[in-house]
């Protein structure tokens, strides 16, 4: 048995999405004429409660895309220390647009407004200005947890005060929605942009959609050409993610409720610890005594796949593809190994 915990990004299409698939209707999406594309962004805005919308590769692309958009060569941006813009997008915020990127320090998911308020620059011969407040959520690295949506406000109602604009990496924002039970609104009205991810826990081959105002987006896609984004019958991968929107959101509970199986099963286990209040959604970070490195040989081995964040730090994710008895094998590897 091979059980893949690494990422919800190795999930594979529905047989419906296949068959959406085969069957879209195409045109070139450079020249705006893909009127499956043209469905799916009509689609994300109005879900997401922004003017208009842009399909893009990759949830890099869109928040480069966005900062690209919003600063100027010189600017300086803020994002969180464990914030997926600073550690996994190979330093694109100053090769690409040439800004300073200053980050706050989050614990657990937790924000402190002073923090961010005490790093905002203004610019003067020596200073960059600060222009734009990066947000993530849920979050990566911080094991899932979600920012609630009342700090979320406080957050952004912050940026805007001083004259920045915020951008929401909302990658797994509809894992967010569910586990609350509420509207992604509750956070995207505040932002001026944000983008979500197609091919995590939705299942689609690939993709990411992000949301703003019309300037906002046509200068997006304008970068996007710039980036090396601009695709053209691209209808074929939008129709996977019509299907998503339509069909997948909602059972993302289920991953949810696997994660906090697994969690709460490998807590008990010797040389293992695991927060649990971090379990919050799909995503399960567990503490090893011995090398994490070491941990995820043993446990691959046994057909269970996961990734070592850190020396001593394992991450598993939960998806559509691991079902109920995937995650009681899992847990079975780790009590062999324990």
């Amino acid at each position: 048995m091979r059980i893949d915990l690494r990422s919800d990004t190795v999930t594979q299409p529905t047989p419906e999405m296949r068959r959406a698939m085969a069957e879209a209707e195409v045109g070139d999406d450079v020249f705006g004429e893909d009127p499956t594309v043209n469905r799916l962004q009509e689609m994300a805005a109005e879900m997401l409660g922004h003017e208009a919308a842009l399909f893009v590769p990759s949830g890099t692309m869109a928040n480069e895309i966005a900062i690209k958009v919003f600063c100027r060569p010189g600017d300086a941006i803020l994002v969180d220390a464990e914030s997926h813009i600073l550690h996994y997008e190979l330093a694109g915020p100053a090769v690409l647009s040439g800004v300073l990127v200053e980050p706050y320090p989050i614990e657990r998911g937790h924000i402190d407004p002073t923090a961010i308020e005490g790093r905002i620059r203004v610019a003067d011969d020596h200073t960059p200005g600060t222009t734009l407040l990066c947000l993530e959520n849920t979050h990566n690295r911080c094991g899932g947890t979600i920012l609630p949506p009342e700090r979320f406000q406080v957050l952004c109602d912050l940026a805007h005060r001083h004259g920045l604009r915020v951008h929401l990496d909302g990658a797994r924002l509809f894992n967010a929605a569910v586990a609350l039970g509420v509207s992604p609104q509750v956070w995207t009205r505040h932002v001026d942009s944000a983008f979500f991810a197609l091919s995590k826990g939705l299942c689609c081959p690939a993709g990411s959609v992000l949301v703003g105002s019309r300037d906002f987006i046509r200068e997006a896609h304008r970068v996007r050409k710039l980036f090396g984004g601009g695709m053209r019958q691209v209808g074929i991968l939008a129709a996977a993610g019509i299907v998503a929107l339509q069909t997948m959101i909602e059972r993302l509970a289920e991953d949810h409720r696997r994660a906090r199986r697994l969690a709460e099963a490998i807590a008990e286990l010797p040389g293992f610890e695991v927060d649990l209040e971090t379990v919050q959604t799909n995503i399960v970070y567990v503490h090893t005594t011995r090398p994490a490195r070491q941990i995820e040989e043993q446990l691959a081995a046994q057909g269970v796949l996961t990734i070592a964040m850190d020396p001593h730090r394992l991450r598993l994710v939960t998806h559509h593809d691991v079902d109920d008895a995937g995650i009681e094998y899992a847990i079975h590897a780790f009590q062999k190994i324990g």
